[in-house]
């Protein structure tokens, strides 16, 4: 059973779907009870850093993310602004990230030349940047689907899974021990998302 966070900012329908269409059941839910029995924690995201940050911390999310994640080792999969989430801080906010995995998000804006579009929306082609639990069985072209204003660039090149060029070079998905972050939506991306999401769904 994978449990999505409902935290009020997120695809919840979409990866709930899609964890149906491969096989693997899933909740929906903010409840602490559900997340201490969760075997693996999914956190979605579309929003802004600080408004989500600041709803994580008034349901009272932060601590029990942290020690269901850092303490009884549950993978966690943090998705688009759920992966931002997982940094230290964000060039959008001025409010600290969970702390998961060391690095930032930083805005586009402030670093792409003339010529790039702001979002960065559509297909893009990936490349593994370090082979991880999450890239078993990719070959060739990876291609994902990206709708985002803000990327990642973590402070250890080993917590990078997956890198992605957009004008510039960003990590588009992460694994830091038992934690995973993706760039990119996975219940969007067809077969390349089905992919990622199984090997999440059996680690």
């Amino acid at each position: 059973m994978i449990t999505i966070v409902d935290y009020g900012m997120g695809n919840l329908g979409s990866v709930a779907n899609m964890l149906k269409k491969i096989g693997s059941k899933s909740i929906i839910t903010s409840d602490v009870n559900d997340l201490q029995k969760a075997e693996k924690i999914i956190l979605p995201g579309v929003g802004a850093f600080d408004t989500a940050i600041r709803r994580i911390d008034e349901m009272g999310l932060r601590k029990i993310i942290s020690e269901i994640v850092l303490n009884k080792k549950i993978p966690l999969l943090g998705i688009c602004l759920g992966m931002q989430l997982l940094m230290e801080s964000s060039e959008e906010g001025v409010l600290p990230g969970l702390g998961l995995i060391k690095g930032k998000a930083y805005h586009f804006k402030n670093h792409l030349t003339n010529g790039y579009k702001i979002p960065h929306m559509g297909w893009n082609e990936v490349t593994i940047s370090n082979p991880g639990l999450l890239t078993k069985g990719y070959h060739d072209e990876i291609r994902f689907y990206f709708v985002h204003s803000y990327f990642v660039r973590v402070d250890n090149e080993s917590d990078s899974m997956m890198k992605c060029d957009y004008g510039l070079e960003f990590d588009a998905a992460l694994q830091h021990e038992n934690i995973f972050g993706a760039q990119f939506h996975p219940e969007k991306s067809h077969r390349f998302g089905m992919l990622f999401l199984k090997n999440f769904a059996s680690l």
